[in-house]
């Protein structure tokens, strides 16, 4: 894909800008760059420039990680990763004087905060008399490519992926380049002056236990799932219990992996008989997480506001209690609770509960789904906006390509059809872990005498469930008849 640039010459000294893009392989502004001279790699921790959608939790403590394993790489190719904290603009302005560089390079950022400021970044510096390029690092199509007949964004994901995926670059990829050594560099902050790591209590012991931020966690994580996951992804993906997902969301929110690269590999499995089914459905998992970048570029305000409109109207309740026992994994419903305790200790949650936690949030709460996504926000090691704000206004009944009805997961019958023999329950839900696969997703179905021999006292021991959900579905069926 063709940077955007403005003037480019041969023996140029580049600042390099990282941002959502921690890797050396694959990554066009690095490799461009390098080919027109020596290379000031630069990270800008610019949380004003966030706007309120600051890194949560999660992410700071990934960003850590991954920072630190991208400061080891460029050690080894005998340079330095400077680390500076502020307003993007100030901090470059200062960087460019210091060092002299005639240039600066980037790969594109897509949510609405990055997009304003990556733009008046670029006209102030081109004003100056700089090259300024950026390219496109993180996408397999770019958003703007991609429009109906009448030059419009696609608002359905079916015809929008059936259109970008005959667009795909699939060229080769950029090698990891050879660096000149920069005689003088300028200050570096020190990455734990930063406090992106929890204090006290540190909760990240499940985080460091279950990830390895970083380019070569990225690579080895992607090529354990094309082993042992991608032969059972198309029969396996929607069990919480089964290794068959790729793991890879966090590893493409921070770029330590580039989707492109991966699209490319798959092509050595695509014709296999054991695997070519899973491809196209793990291409097409792909193309959800470019459809919601999509969506975030041409609908700016799709993390406050819903995708469609009538939803204003919705009678949402406040009820902090219920919030909590949702947040805490104490709402009685087994299959909801082990995905809210899994997400606390491991900063991650299966694609498929994700749903069903979202659904009984929203559904069986009544609570606005913003509540919900500022809460996976903090709590995600994958926090995206872009997926992040579709996946839950999806749910929610008021996103793009939401159902033409009003979808209410049935979280009992979800635990029993995706986790039919209850391990994923068990492992998160100990309490319950004793009784019969029967009724290990409705403990208030057992009759006393099992529930006495599991040790379980519904009330006591673990929580009677929260609503009735016959109740709540009937509850949310009038809400929105009546928001219509």
């Amino acid at each position: 894909m063709a940077p955007q640039q403005h003037g480019t010459e041969i023996g140029m000294k580049t600042l390099v800008w990282f941002r959502q893009d921690l890797r050396l392989y694959d990554n066009p502004a690095l490799f461009e760059a390098a080919q027109r001279g020596p290379v000031i790699p630069v990270f800008i921790l610019d949380e004003e420039g966030c706007g309120e959608w600051r890194p949560g939790g999660a992410s700071r403590w990934w960003l850590h990680h991954s920072l630190r394993s991208l400061q080891q790489q460029f050690a080894r190719k005998g340079t330095r990763l400077i680390l500076r904290r502020g307003p993007a603009l100030k901090v470059l302005q200062d960087l460019v004087e210091k060092t002299g560089v005639t240039a600066i390079a980037w790969n594109r950022s897509y949510d609405p905060h990055s997009v304003v400021r990556d733009k008046a970044i670029k006209n102030y510096f081109l004003n100056k008399g700089l090259c300024v390029t950026s390219h496109n690092g993180a996408l397999l199509t770019e958003p703007w490519e991609i429009l109906t007949g009448q030059g419009t964004p696609y608002k359905v994901f079916t015809p929008y992926w059936r259109q970008a995926s005959g667009q795909i670059d699939d060229s080769t990829p950029y090698p990891v380049p050879d660096l000149e050594t920069v005689a003088s560099l300028p200050k570096s902050d020190d990455l734990g002056d930063w406090r992106l790591l929890p204090g006290n209590p540190d909760w990240s012991g499940g985080l460091a236990w279950r990830w390895t931020p970083g380019e070569q966690g990225a690579q080895r994580r992607f090529e354990a799932f094309l082993e042992k996951g991608l032969p059972y992804y198309a029969t396996k993906r929607d069990r919480p219990d089964a290794e068959a997902i790729s793991g890879l969301s966090a590893h493409l929110h921070f770029g330590e992996i580039s989707v492109r690269d991966i699209w490319r590999k798959l092509r050595l499995f695509e014709d296999l008989s054991d695997t070519a089914t899973s491809v196209t459905k793990f291409r097409s998992e792909l193309g959800w997480r470019e459809f919601g970048t999509y969506l975030l570029f041409h609908f700016p305000h799709l993390p406050e506001r819903p995708f469609r409109p009538e939803f204003v109207n919705f009678p949402w309740r406040d009820d902090k209690e219920a919030l909590r026992r949702w947040q805490k994994g104490q709402t009685g419903y087994p299959i909801v609770d082990a995905g809210m305790r899994e997400l606390w200790h491991t900063g991650f949650m299966h694609n498929r509960v994700r749903m069903i936690v979202a659904s009984f949030l929203t559904k069986h709460l009544l609570i606005p789904w913003q509540v919900g996504a500022r809460w996976f926000w903090d709590t995600l090691v994958d926090a995206d906006l872009a997926n992040n704000s579709a996946g839950w206004q999806w749910v929610a009944g008021c996103g793009a390509d939401a159902s033409p009805y009003f979808r209410i997961f049935n979280p009992v019958m979800q635990g029993e059809k995706f986790d039919s023999d209850g391990r994923y329950v068990r492992r998160w839900v100990p309490e319950v872990g004793a009784l019969p696969d029967k009724y290990v997703h409705a403990p208030w179905r057992a009759p006393r005498e099992v529930l006495m021999e599991a040790g379980v006292v519904l009330g006591k021991t673990y929580p009677a469930p929260i609503v009735d959900h016959a109740a709540a579905r009937e509850r949310a069926l009038a809400a929105y008849k009546s928001m219509k």
